[in-house]
């Protein structure tokens, strides 16, 4: 099989991208940017060349060596500006072209700590977001948008950037061409730790990831259990995506099918996705009735829930799933009820996943209330999931990275 960039493209990162990219509200969106820059026009390159130093070939000829083998490797046919800015956290970013150029940014630390393969990684990933156009579903102008979000298409967003990272983490291992050089790199970003500081070694590195994850898929007892909710820089779905693509025929015609090479990433990303929403499973069930009536409970933490709540809620449920004849009071009493047979039904990484998604509900509107969050942290607590991860949820910027 031919290897190129877009036969290692993540197949659920092709279909959601081609799906948000046609959804009315994301294309609405996407033409008020046009506007916006049309009438007045973001300046990156002026915003970099003023607030960074940009790397000419002269000053960094090996930089600009790899970065031309990735340009080659992945078919990137746009011309590319290199910038560095100051930064102990190792870091690197990918910008929209503007005026037919493309722009990467570095961390200096990045830079000075990244070698060889792990360079090419980090380079690859960066243009594996230009190269799958990932940039053009501006999920942060989605999320903060000031009109009302519908909840489900902050959830695809949500499962859409986690198989936006697995392709660019592929594009990534595409130029590397080292498995090693690669975990090295996902080992640097995670700890920012250098081969000045410790000896790395392989087998320690993947037996932790293999200590996050248990048979059933649920975070090891001693692993934060937040990280199976992180898109980066370390996540064990990522390293376990990466181990499986690795493995596969489109890597040195490696054992695994492209379709199963899919079908295994499928399986380790169905823990971060609603699907218990049309499940038909009691646990499913139990999740799905803990959220119906968990949205209502925070909804009327102000009072009473407004028109604007209860379209939200509808877009979630279904038209004429609110109405008069719910018992709201008989709900807030039952909510008790309804964690404690999820507590007892559904596993830690599950329960996770309602609060999450209550989380995105809640910021539908834009933001959630002060009162709204103390309502929700309440109900994490008793689900055993922790005040920093309600945090997250609640402000996390999904933006390809």
């Amino acid at each position: 099989m031919a290897t190129s960039s877009e036969t290692i493209r993540c197949k659920n990162d092709r279909v959601l991208f081609d799906s948000l990219l046609a959804d009315p509200t994301v294309v609405r969106v996407n033409e008020r940017i046009a506007r916006m820059e049309e009438n007045e026009p973001l300046h990156t390159r002026r915003r970099l060349l003023a607030t960074s130093v940009r790397l000419s070939e002269r000053m960094t000829p090996d930089l600009h060596a790899m970065t031309d083998q990735c340009i080659k490797k992945l078919g990137v046919k746009i011309p590319l500006e290199l910038f560095v800015f100051p930064s102990p956290q190792h870091n690197a970013m990918c910008f929209r072209p503007e005026d037919g150029r493309l722009f990467v940014m570095f961390s200096s630390s990045l830079l000075e700590d990244f070698q060889g393969s792990e360079t090419k990684f980090v380079i690859g990933h960066e243009l594996g977001h230009h190269i799958y156009r990932h940039h053009d579903i501006p999920i942060g102008y989605v999320l903060r948008g000031k009109n009302k979000l519908d909840p489900r298409l902050a959830l695809e967003l949500f499962a859409w950037s986690r198989y936006a990272e697995i392709s660019a983490d592929r594009a990534g291992a595409f130029c590397a061409q080292n498995i090693e050089g690669v975990y090295r790199a996902m080992f640097k970003l995670a700890s920012g730790l250098t081969d000045k500081t410790i000896q790395f070694r392989l087998d320690d590195f993947l037996r932790q990831v293999d200590q996050m994850q248990t048979e059933d898929a649920s975070p090891g007892a001693r692993a934060p259990k937040e990280d199976w909710f992180s898109t980066h820089p370390f996540s064990p779905l990522r390293v376990k995506a990466l181990q499986l693509f690795n493995d596969s025929e489109l890597v040195r015609n490696g054992s695994v099918s492209r379709e199963d090479l899919e079908v295994g990433v499928q399986k380790l990303m169905n823990l971060m996705e609603p699907n218990y929403l049309e499940g038909r499973t009691e646990t499913a069930e139990s999740m799905r009735r803990l959220l119906f009536a968990a949205i209502l409970v925070v909804a009327r933490a102000n009072g009473e829930i407004s028109d604007e709540e209860i379209e939200i809620f509808e877009n979630f449920f279904g038209k004429g799933s609110f109405s008069d004849s719910l018992d709201l009071d008989g709900l807030e009493v039952e909510l008790d009820k309804r964690i404690e047979r999820v507590k007892e039904q559904a596993s830690t990484p599950q329960a996770m996943q309602v609060v999450r998604d209550l989380c995105l509900v809640a910021r539908a509107e834009g933001h959630a209330a002060v009162v709204e969050r103390h309502v929700i942290q309440r109900l994490a607590g008793r689900l055993g999931v922790s005040h920093e991860f309600v945090c997250e949820m609640l402000t996390a910027e999904l933006d390809p990275d």
